[in-house]
């Protein structure tokens, strides 16, 4: 259902003015009970759509009344008297409107939902670490036979959607502590993929030359609408709160087969094809974050807080020139190194 369940516990003194201001904003429903002797509890039955406007406010009380805590619960099924009579032709004609509003603006899940995905996602856990290690085998595996199905295989295991995307969640957010916690977990996978890769181009020299491995040591121009596209697909994944499985692998196609190929070719000696295949992944990542903070940029998300208001404001045109000429440096890379060859 399209709806959500806030609940708010009020400390006595000060829940007239906050009940007051609540009731102002639009709802399905409100219901209020007396949680203890200090306390009461109002339940808002909202649309979607307007969790984020009455979460902003229930964060800026937070900040300043002790004992003010808020519980957002998502709702599965509501059944009531409305819900099962017919609707009038103006709460029909107002639904429509509303519809279409919905439709022209690029829909997403609540900033503070969004923000415990980013920074869950931002954690080095013993699963993140586990997944990591086993498409890197399979994906090492994979290329070395040369099989396409095994490194496809490997890409739907691979977690590493999830860090590049908080990347850029929180460059947008100006949170510079998320975006490094977020940037440590990326790298931290991608030194696991090249220590297995490398290993396995160090012991062996077979697969240095079949597809798989040579067109992940080659870059050119046309890898970047790739890199972009993924970005994009994970950034709209993410706002809406989808599972990551298969948007994942747009991602780790942009990231894990090229880090194979990187770490074989170093442990192989290869360093030409050690510094192409670097080079792509480079281009891919940057790429990634091209689309996402542009993606994140265009969904409105902004923070409440006057201090993180700032920084945000200076973080996000700052992200996205950053990462747009990095992208630009390493075209003009390309390009040269195809006028070279």
């Amino acid at each position: 259902m399209n709806l959500q369940l806030i609940e708010v516990y009020i400390p006595d003194q000060h829940f007239e003015s906050i009940d007051e201001k609540l009731k102002k904003y639009d709802h399905r429903s409100y219901w209020v009970s007396i949680e203890s002797e200090e306390r009461m509890l109002v339940r808002i039955l909202v649309q979607k759509n307007e969790v984020e406007k009455i979460l902003n406010y229930l964060e800026e009380v937070s900040n300043v009344v002790e004992g003010f805590e808020t519980l957002l619960i998502p709702v599965q099924t509501y059944i009531s008297k409305e819900t099962i009579h017919e609707e009038t032709k103006e709460e029909k004609e107002k639904e429509k409107e509303d519809d279409e509003e919905e439709k022209s603006r690029l829909l997403r899940a609540s900033r503070h939902e969004l923000m415990n995905a980013a920074e869950k996602n931002s954690h080095i856990t013993m699963n993140y670490s586990l997944l990591i290690l086993l498409s890197a085998i399979v994906a090492t595996v994979g290329i070395i036979k040369d099989s396409e199905a095994v490194v496809i295989g490997a890409m739907v295991i691979a977690p590493m959607i999830g860090p590049v995307i908080s990347v850029a969640f929180f460059a947008i957010l100006g949170d510079y502590k998320g975006l490094g916690q977020s940037a440590v977990s990326s790298l931290y996978g991608v030194a696991i993929v090249l220590f297995i890769s490398i290993a396995f181009g160090f012991f062996t020299d077979v697969g240095m030359e079949n597809a798989q491995y040579l067109d992940r040591t080659k870059v050119t121009l046309i890898d970047i609408p790739l890199g972009v596209a993924s970005g994009a697909a994970g950034a709209l994944a993410f706002l809406n709160r989808l599972s990551g499985n298969l948007v994942g692998v747009m991602v780790a196609v942009a990231l894990l087969p090229p880090s194979v190929a990187m770490g074989m070719s170093i442990g192989d000696g290869s360093m030409t094809a050690a510094y192409g295949a670097f080079l792509l992944v480079t281009v891919n990542i940057m790429s990634i974050l091209l689309a996402a903070v542009s993606i994140f940029s265009i969904s409105g998300i902004r923070p409440v807080r006057w201090e993180e208001v700032q920084r945000a404001n200076v973080s996000r045109p700052l992200s996205i020139v950053f990462v747009i000429v990095i992208v630009l440096i390493l075209a003009i890379v390309i390009l040269e190194g195809q006028n070279i060859i």
